[in-house]
C-alpha cells in the first residue's frame, strides 16, 4: 500500500475512533442528562457533533472501498459496527 493509500485509511480509522467517542459521549452522558436531569442541550450539541461525525466515517468508509479497495464485506461489517456503542474501536488497519 503506498503512502497517500495508507494516510487514507489512517485518517479513517481516527475518524472511526472519534465517532465511535462521541457516540459513548451521547449514550452515557447526553442522553443521562436530558432524560434524568432535564438537561435536554447536552443531546442537542453533543447529537450534532456526533451526526458530523457519522458522515464523515461513512465518506471515509466509501473512500476506504473505492480508493483504498478494501473488500465489500469488510465495508459492510465496518459499517454495522458503526451502530453499536464502542464497535468503531474494533475497526483495524489493513497489514501493511
Amino acid at each position: 500500500m503506498d503512502a497517500a493509500l495508507a494516510k487514507k485509511e489512517d485518517q479513517f480509522i481516527q475518524i472511526a475512533h472519534w465517532e465511535g467517542i462521541s457516540f459513548l459521549l451521547l449514550l452515557g452522558i447526553a442522553m443521562p442528562l436530558k432524560h434524568f436531569f432535564h438537561i435536554p442541550v447536552a443531546v442537542s450539541i453533543v447529537g450534532a457533533i456526533h451526526g458530523l461525525l457519522f458522515i464523515a466515517f461513512c465518506y471515509y468508509l466509501f473512500v476506504m472501498l473505492t480508493e483504498v479497495k478494501w473488500s465489500f464485506k469488510r465495508c459492510v461489517i465496518a459499517f454495522l459496527l458503526g451502530f453499536l456503542p464502542a464497535g468503531t474501536f474494533f475497526i483495524r488497519k489493513s497489514p501493511r
